[in-house]
C-alpha cells in the first residue's frame, strides 16, 4: 500500500530479514562478542531478553556465519514437551533415528557428539530457543547431556535463549547445579532512544530510500510506545506508514503514529 508512494523497493519493516542486514546495535555487538567467547569455551551460555527484543535474530546472525565444516549447529525452538520429546527433536535435527527409548536416545546423542568432536573435528553447538518454557526435568537433562567430566575440554556447547523469566528461574536453588556451569550470561536490551531512529533509517535504507520519512515527533512517539523493542517498532512503523500513505502525506507525523497505535494495541 505504501511502497509506491514512498518509492520503496520492499516493505522495510517485514519480519524476514537476512542476518547480514541486521542493524548493528550496541546489544547486537555485545552479543557477537559474548557468543564468540562462549564458542571458544564450549560451555553453557544464557541469552535472555524481552519478547520481540531481537535476541533470537542476533544469535542466529552469529551462528549462521560459522563455518559448516568446523561447527555443527543444532537449533531447536522447544516449548513445553518432556525429556523424551527433547531427545527426539535433537536426534531428528542431528539426522539420527528417533524410534528408540529415552536411554537409547540419550546414548546415541552423546555418541554422535563424541564422533563429531573427535572423528569429524566438528564442534557441536546445541541452541534451545524459547528456553523459558522448558520443564524442570528437561533443564536437568540438558545439564546431564553436556556433562563430559572425564574430558579435558567440553564436547558440547549449549546456548539457552529465552525471556527474562528464565534468568530468574535459574537463580533458584533447584537449578544450582546447572547455574554453576553457565559460563556466559547476557540480557539483550532493546534499542535505546538514540539508536531507534538510526534503526528505522537503516531499515528504510534497505528498502531503497535515504529520505527521513519519520518526523522527529513521530520518532519520539514510537519510542515511547515501544521502548525500543524491535518487533514493536517494526509493527508500529509499518502501520504508521500505512496511515501516512492513506492521508497522502509525504512524511509520517505524530498523528499518523497515534492512528497506527490503534491498529497494533
Amino acid at each position: 500500500m505504501y511502497r509506491k508512494p514512498f518509492g520503496l523497493t520492499r516493505h522495510p519493516f517485514d519480519k524476514e530479514i537476512q542476518p547480514e542486514e541486521l542493524f548493528p546495535s550496541a546489544a547486537g555487538r555485545e552479543t557477537d562478542a559474548r557468543l564468540a567467547h562462549l564458542l571458544e569455551l564450549r560451555g553453557i551460555g544464557l541469552i535472555t531478553g524481552e519478547s520481540g527484543s531481537g535476541k533470537t535474530c542476533a544469535c542466529r546472525k552469529v551462528l549462521t556465519a560459522l563455518h559448516t565444516g568446523l561447527w555443527r549447529v543444532v537449533y531447536i525452538a522447544f516449548s513445553t514437551g518432556n525429556v523424551m520429546d527433547l531427545y527426539k527433536t535433537i536426534a531428528w535435527e542431528m539426522g539420527l533415528p528417533t524410534e528408540r527409548s529415552r536411554a537409547a536416545l540419550y546414548r546415541q546423542i552423546r555418541t554422535e557428539v563424541n564422533r563429531l568432536s573427535t572423528e569429524a573435528r566438528c564442534r557441536p553447538v546445541l541452541v534451545i530457543d524459547e528456553a523459558h518454557n522448558l520443564r524442570s526435568d528437561v533443564l536437568e537433562d540438558l545439564r546431564l547431556l553436556t556433562n563430559y567430566q572425564m574430558d579435558s575440554e567440553n564436547r558440547l556447547c549449549l546456548l539457552l535463549v529465552g525471556q527474562a523469566e528464565l534468568r530468574r528461574r535459574l537463580s533458584m536453588a533447584v537449578y544450582e547445579a546447572l547455574a554453576q556451569r553457565i559460563v556466559m550470561r547476557y540480557h539483550y536490551a532493546g534499542l535505546d532512544r538514540d539508536e531507534m531512529p538510526l534503526y528505522i533509517a537503516h531499515r528504510l535504507r534497505l528498502a531503497g530510500t535515504e529520505l527521513p520519512l519519520f518526523e522527529p515527533a513521530a520518532l519520539e512517539a514510537i519510542f515511547q510506545a515501544t521502548q525500543g523493542l524491535a518487533r514493536k517498532v517494526n509493527n508500529l512503523c509499518h502501520q504508521a506508514l500505512i496511515a501516512s500513505a492513506l492521508a497522502k502525506a509525504r512524511t509520517v507525523t505524530i498523528d499518523h503514529v497515534h492512528a497506527a497505535l490503534a491498529e497494533v494495541t
